[in-house]
């Protein structure tokens, strides 16, 4: 009965850690989101690095995450992004609200 216990309560510290520390299913890393019409697109890589294209022009970023604030620096300047179920969301004159697509 004991490890029962101890099981239930293992499974609760995991489940508490994983939410504290990126939301566990909102973690970007590895996953690539973009604008409708395709002219945003993110793809975070491991490292904190992502490759964020604007319309024709590439660009390699990095990247930190904190529960659902994503914080994306290119060239100096950093956007705070926001990350939903299966969304990112950003100012909408840069970068707007983008779907993941992988």
């Amino acid at each position: 009965m004991k490890s029962n216990k101890r099981s239930g309560w293992a499974a609760a510290v995991v489940a508490l850690v994983c939410l504290g520390l990126a939301g566990c299913g909102n973690n970007v890393k590895g996953h690539t989101y973009a604008a409708p019409d395709g002219s945003v697109t993110i793809v975070f890589q491991s490292g904190g690095t992502a490759n964020v294209t604007m319309g024709p022009i590439p660009v390699t970023c990095t990247y930190t995450q904190s529960g659902k604030q994503v914080n994306l620096t290119c060239g100096g300047q950093t956007e705070i992004l926001t990350v939903g179920d299966g969304t990112l969301d950003g100012p909408q004159e840069t970068v707007g609200h983008l779907t993941k697509v992988k």
